[in-house]
């Protein structure tokens, strides 16, 4: 209607159009640099009077600045909504005034440019600097992933092709408009009332402010994030800077928040005179840059820097804390799934072991050392009794758990496996899951990404039952459950089960021997289990329908594991 148009008009003036920059391409032998999965409009100019005078531009759509979704003014009782690139084509008459076209196509598109790093090349340069010009080179990757929109005309789709030089190897993906979804995450709240998320709460062990190692040193404490908050995890470090009787700390980080807490307090513990070592991993993926850069911060602070391992990820999320007690060295540390970032603590759902148990970090003190002295090719990671470490013996473990529960069903005993991971698509492991099912074992399973199934293994006799939940926080923990003949095991583990997880990198999964935390963690579990409004099945006809909700009681996880943990004492 008139106020909607003169709305989007004056949207456009006041805060679109100085983000604005066409680019005209006819006349270019090749497009200028393009950024990797941002949004661009293609557009094609006419002139009715004359259907062979066109123009080719390109127009870069700020969503990065600028949010996607637009309300627009409504009548009572209803709600309108615009997208940010619909709001520039309507004003592409006054962008391109001065052409005098009167015809206007325009279409969104975006491309994903290759971002591996070929770690083989350039034999003269060291790891690091191979890591840095591949970062560089980036910008130059070529495109393998064109997605556009399903109604853009053969003519300009075929003129956007040769421009960026695409081949038949190249994924070209007719889509809807979006093309961006986490874009969503930013949508207008304009049907029900926005739900806010609830405060992340201390756990019951730190509630009285007790210094942290003093509670660790006494019994293991589990953080279930995002309801408990991390300041644990930081006060930890921030502790271990300022005690006089820290000798050391050991840690590794994947991904960093951009003003790291965990990082300010490392660095204060080197200016403390601590032997500080972060086994820093820069080829997590699309943390390359700022990881260089937190290695370079780091290390002019005296922090002792080790970069990881060509070919080889170093994943574990692991931390040993070295202390003089009475004359005595003590050790304590922490075993999570999840990455030392506060930012993302706050809406993934991760647990972390906070623990002094000598047999646990002594495990883990072999990962370090190993992490220490690869180099020298003499220091193989050590066999380990509890730690599950890949690419040493975490397979290997799983699949003696797997077989351990097949055969207390064949003795007739009660047996169940439950597994939850981001991904599981390794063979080897899903074919003893199949077998297990087939002799009588319970198999359930919660996978938030990838699930390769055999076709019909969800409807077959035994069946395999897998959801997936997916909910305001991300579900990133990977605990699995072996039932044992009623005597519980129960590991939180770094890794999917994926063959990469498995064999390419550096993995730890820890077994949970405190029982009470094996209690709660076995509570939070079947509490998943039992969502019947976030969980959808997971089958091979790729229906992923929701969990009917058959019981009386609705229950959505994450709001029954907020108030199961924060009624804790």
């Amino acid at each position: 209607n008139l106020s909607q148009k003169i709305f989007v008009r004056n949207y456009f003036d006041d805060v679109v159009r100085p983000y604005i920059i066409p680019l005209m391409i006819e006349k270019l032998p090749e497009l200028p640099y393009l950024r990797d999965k941002s949004l661009y409009l293609a557009i094609v100019m006419r002139s009715r009077q004359n259907a062979y005078h066109e123009k080719f531009a390109l127009i870069e759509i700020p969503s990065r600045s600028i949010g996607r979704f637009v309300i627009l003014p409504s009548s009572k009782g209803t709600k309108a909504i615009i997208l940010l690139e619909d709001i520039i084509k309507f004003n592409l008459p006054i962008i391109f005034s001065h052409f005098k076209f009167n015809h206007f196509d325009a279409h969104v598109f975006k491309i994903t440019k290759d971002a591996e790093i070929d770690l083989d090349q350039e034999v003269g340069l060291n790891f690091v600097e191979k890591i840095s010009k591949g970062v560089k080179n980036r910008r130059k990757g070529k495109p393998v992933r064109f997605v556009y929109d399903k109604d853009m005309n053969a003519e300009l789709l075929d003129y956007l092709i040769q421009k960026l030089h695409l081949t038949r190897k190249s994924s070209i993906i007719p889509g809807g408009h979006i093309h961006n979804f986490r874009h969503f995450m930013d949508f207008p709240d304009v049907l029900v009332e926005k739900q806010e998320r609830p405060s992340p709460f201390p756990h019951p062990a730190f509630r009285n402010k007790t210094q942290v190692s003093e509670v660790i040193l006494k019994k293991d404490v589990m953080l279930h994030f995002p309801y408990h908050n991390f300041d644990p995890v930081i006060d930890m470090l921030r502790e271990a800077a300022m005690d006089d009787d820290v000798l050391s700390i050991k840690i590794t980080a994947y991904r960093l928040a951009s003003n790291s807490k965990v990082i300010n307090a490392l660095i204060n513990a080197a200016r403390n005179g601590k032997e500080v070592t972060v086994f820093l991993e820069l080829k997590a993926r699309f943390d390359e840059e700022a990881n260089l850069e937190w290695k370079n911060i780091m290390e002019e602070e005296g922090v002792k820097v080790l970069v990881g391992i060509p070919n080889v990820k170093v994943h574990a999320k692991i931390c040993v804390i070295q202390k003089k007690v009475q004359n005595k060295l003590v050790q304590y540390g922490f075993i999570s799934t999840g990455n030392l970032n506060e930012k993302t603590a706050r809406i993934y759902a991760d647990h972390c072991l906070l623990t002094a148990n000598k047999a646990l970090l002594m495990e883990v003190n072999k990962v370090f050392n190993y992490l220490s002295h690869w180099q020298l090719g003499d220091k193989p990671i050590e066999k380990t009794k509890h730690l599950l470490i890949s690419p040493i013996s975490m397979r290997n473990s799983i699949i003696h758990l797997i077989n351990e529960e097949i055969k207390y069903a064949k003795q007739g005993h009660p047996s169940h496996i439950i597994v939850k991971l981001n991904s599981l698509s390794d063979h080897i492991l899903l074919d003893h899951l199949y077998k297990a099912i087939k002799a009588g074992v319970k198999v359930n399973l919660i996978i938030r990404g990838i699930l390769t199934l055999k076709e019909g293994m969800e409807k077959s006799k035994n069946p395999i039952n897998a959801i997936s939940i997916v909910d305001q926080y991300l579900e990133h923990a990977r605990v699995m459950i072996f039932h044992n003949k009623g005597k519980e095991k129960v590991y939180i583990s770094s890794a999917d089960w994926m063959v990469r997880n498995l064999d390419h990198r550096i993995e730890v999964a820890v077994p949970i021997l405190d029982e009470k935390i094996k209690r709660e963690l076995i509570d939070i579990i079947n509490i998943q289990l039992k969502d019947n409004q976030k969980a959808r099945i997971l089958d091979t006809d790729l229906n992923n329908n929701y969990v009917p909700s058959l019981r009386a009681k609705k229950v959505k996880s994450q709001v029954e594991t907020y108030h199961y943990l924060i009624g804790k004492k």
